[in-house]
């Protein structure tokens, strides 16, 4: 109701108010009448008040900021003179019009004028008596007008009723001062030596919280009487309000109460629970802590470290977020296999079995694990070395570590790589971080339980970079023998010892591993499997395993081998098996559902029966393409998923010599398209073509399936015997293949994935391949079983390749050149 402010006349200084505070001396009855007999110019200036309303009898101060508006305070305080005070209509106006004012105000004496800190002016004023404004008298330098007073109609001596309305005005006062917090018990005083009723009705009109508007209604009511009842259902509305705030406030306050008597209660019942043994303090919480960290096969340094960490705990608030981190800290520190390691099982027969039992095939891997366990079991302190196992998808690459994991009697831990490109991922979050956590590397090891598991870093090719690190990077110590033993994370605070762990990453490519992270591992090449190993593996493997996932055994369905390579050759043509597991497992999906509906169908699965579940064969398109034409070759390439061939096709055309090369070709296969090109001119006599072809035709090299990308310098020689063949017009033989880099002098260079490109060939059935003399060593690394029913030709030099390629018969229907 009041905003009740301090200030002080005598010392000419404000205390803690503002624009629209309210103050008052005390009026007597006699003061009142006086006013009431004090006359009045009929010409006031004008002060213009924008968000206050002046009552008469009522002290208020008041700050000017316009210009106008301080000119006219100045003179009248020089000249003594009163003021007409009006209330604006809209308050938002910065220089009210005539018309933007109330016509009714109060007229007010100043008495007090002084200055601001802030450059405005203060002035206390007090109204005298109601006035209307009849007319603008002037404008400059502020408003003027000419003036007629008005007078309360007041209500006759003895009216009971107003008496009643004056009483209830006091009462509801005392109550709204009493419970409201806000107002100080001296406003109680200030009510109760009010002596004149009229000016009791002014004194609260001014003090209520009411808008501008509301106000000035309350002032413009010409009878007390009414004015006292208006403003008695103001105040009534206001005491409801403030009961209903006390209402909600004390509420809310008993909802306080009740939770801090749970508080105790839980934590009484808590103290109880001690003290019968059924809970565990923070005290005891450390005190196992200790217990635990004596059975800690640590040394003195980390020793040390939890020690000092744990008693930082024990100086902790239990009831602080801190302590909760500091407690998972430890705990990891508990949990951790510091120096516990499990023992391997050195029984070399039996790893052997165990990986040939898992694996068919991948001899190269084998023998390595073998070496590996050879020289740990002689020398027992080998740090473990890091395997890169590289090679195409779905060669078992992965479930190689499984089958390591159980021939050395190690725990084995898996972690996917790809797509990670947090570095935090690997070496773990700062414990200061909200939700800090270790890295994922102390997390595998402490769900191991053993600091020595064989631990499989799954698709490290597919790391990547972000704004938040390089994962790569932080794999370097990870992966480095020399590093490893002091693995420091950010979270344990501490070097952790990854020596022991026998380290095996997979990868489908090494071009994208960073190279300083690539040279810290050993790279072994899983290459494809042939076509007898991938009806070995469907026969041994990948059979038994869908038909116990889908609920059948071997008495339900029967594939034979000739069936398996059917699939093998109709259906699959990649280096690994999973294509081959998916179409086994449509074929045991066919006898699942004829099981289960009760339909007849033959256990024995035939040719025809896998073309009825299969569809009919679909990558024949990889078979040898008989050359019956002048300018096709078949080349040999390497792919991620493994060896392919590659058809190779020129045409000439007539026009001016231009080289035209299509087929979603690369920058390096480009380049060996036109070393081949300048090689046939510069030797075209040696070669048998006359060199007036090369300015009458164009020629267009075309490698089919254009929508797939291809690059890379194998196909050097395949170019050049495609065109030498197109302009002597003599074909190359049948069921040969070739792979090889060429020079400007005609000398041919090795390329790699030569075993993925032989067996390409054998899926192709090619009969004859021709390889750079450099890649015999490669070919000699190959089982002979894999050569088999396979011609290898070695060639040096270009000459050596057109000898063995191209027949010495022109084609039929040659062109004349």
């Amino acid at each position: 109701m009041f905003k009740p402010k301090k200030f002080n006349i005598d010392n000419l200084s404000l205390q803690e108010f503002d624009q629209d505070a309210e103050f008052i001396p005390l009026l007597s009855q006699e003061d009142e009448e006086e006013m009431d007999r004090e006359s009045i110019p009929e010409v006031l200036p004008i002060l213009p008040l924008r968000n206050m309303v002046l009552f008469p009898g009522v002290v208020i101060p008041i700050t000017a900021g316009r210009d106008k508006s301080i000119q006219l305070l100045q003179d009248a305080n020089r000249n003594n003179n009163p003021i007409g005070v009006v209330a604006q209509k809209d308050e938002e106006i910065e220089d009210p019009t005539f018309e933007d004012l109330h016509k009714t105000g109060v007229v007010a004496r100043i008495l007090k004028v002084f200055k601001m800190p802030d450059g405005n002016t203060t002035v206390i004023i007090q109204g005298k008596k109601r006035f209307e404004i009849d007319t603008l008298v002037k404008t400059e330098p502020y408003m003027e007008a000419s003036t007629r007073p008005t007078g309360d109609t007041r209500p006759e001596k003895g009216d009971k009723e107003f008496e009643a309305i004056i009483d209830k005005i006091k009462e509801s006062s005392l109550e709204i001062i009493k419970g409201s917090p806000n107002i100080p018990s001296e406003a109680t005083f200030a009510i109760k030596n009010i002596e004149s009723d009229s000016f009791l009705v002014n004194f609260v009109s001014s003090n209520m919280n009411l808008k501008v508007g509301e106000k000035q209604q309350l002032l413009e009511m010409d009878d007390l009487k009414e004015r006292a009842l208006e403003t008695l259902r103001y105040m009534n509305i206001e005491l409801q309000k403030l009961e209903l705030k006390n209402d909600i406030q004390s509420k809310v306050q008993s909802d306080i109460n009740k939770q801090q008597r749970e508080y105790f209660l839980h934590q009484q019942m808590k103290t109880i629970q001690e003290e019968l043994g059924g809970g565990v303090s923070s005290h005891q919480e450390i005190d196992d802590m200790r217990q635990r960290a004596k059975k800690k096969k640590w040394d003195d340094k980390v020793k040390e470290h939890f020690d000092k960490e744990l008693a930082k705990m024990q100086r902790m608030n239990p009831q602080v977020a801190e302590y909760s981190i500091q407690r998972n800290y430890l705990d990891l520190f508990l949990e951790l296999p510091w120096n516990e390691f499990s023992k391997d099982n050195f029984d070399l027969k039996r790893a052997m079995k165990i990986l040939d039992r898992d694996h068919y095939g991948l001899d190269d891997v084998k023998k390595r694990i073998i070496e590996y366990l050879a020289v740990l079991k002689l020398r027992n302190d080998m740090k473990s070395p890091i395997l890169c196992l590289y090679g195409p998808p779905g060669v078992g690459k992965t479930s190689l570590g499984k089958s390591i994991a159980e021939a050395l009697g190690r725990e084995y831990v898996r972690m996917s790589l790809g797509g990670l490109r947090d570095e935090a991922e690997i070496r773990g979050h700062r414990k200061t971080y909200i939700g800090a956590m270790p890295g994922r590397i102390i997390q595998s090891i402490k769900k191991a339980k053993t600091s020595n598991p064989v631990f499989v870093l799954d698709e490290i090719d597919k790391l990547s970079s972000s704004h938040n690190g390089d994962p790569s990077s932080a794999m370097l110590e990870v992966l480095d023998p020399e590093q490893n033993s002091e693995f420091y994370d950010n979270f344990l605070e501490m070097g952790y010892d990854l020596s022991k762990v026998m380290f095996i990453a997979t990868c489908n490519s090494l071009n994208t591993i960073q190279p300083a992270l690539r040279d810290r591992m050993e790279i072994i090449n899983v290459t494809g499997y042939t076509i007898e190993e991938k009806v070995e593996i469907g026969k041994q493997h990948l059979l038994p395993k869908q038909l116990k996932e889908h609920g059948l055994n071997k008495e339900h369905l029967k594939l034979g081998k000739p069936q398996i390579e059917k699939i093998v050759e109709g259906y699959t043509r990649e280096s690994g098996v999973r294509t081959l597991d998916k179409q086994i497992a449509k074929m045991v999906r066919y006898a699942a559902k004829s099981i289960a509906m009760e339909d007849d169908y033959d256990i024995k699965i035939s040719n025809d029966t896998i073309i009825e579940v299969l569809g009919s064969p679909k990558l024949l398109r990889d078979k040898y393409e008989n050359n019956d034409v002048a300018g096709v070759v078949t080349g040999l390439a390497w792919t991620r998923v493994g060896g392919d061939i590659l058809f190779i096709e020129s045409i000439l055309s007539k026009g001016k010599g231009q080289l035209s090369i299509t087929g979603n070709l690369g920058k390096v296969m480009k380049e060996s398209a036109t070393i081949a090109m300048e090689y046939i001119k510069s030797n075209a006599d040696q070669l048998g073509i006359n060199p007036e072809v090369f300015e009458k035709y164009n020629v267009h090299i075309h490698v089919p399936e254009g929508a797939t990308p291809k690059d890379g310098p194998s196909a050097g020689i395949t170019m050049l015997t495609s065109l030498v063949s197109l302009f002597t017009q003599r074909k190359v033989k049948k069921s040969i293949a070739m792979t090889g880099e060429i020079t400007l002098r005609g000398k041919v260079l090795p390329v790699g994935g030569i075993k993925e490109k032989i067996l390409a060939a054998k899926r192709a059935k090619i009969k004859e391949i021709l390889l750079c003399e450099q890649n015999r060593r490669d070919i000699e690394e190959i089982k002979e079983v894999y050569l088999k029913g396979l011609t290898f030709h070695y060639v040096s030099d270009m000459s050596q390749v057109l000898e063995l390629a191209i027949t010495k018969q022109k084609v039929k229907n040659a062109k004349k050149l």
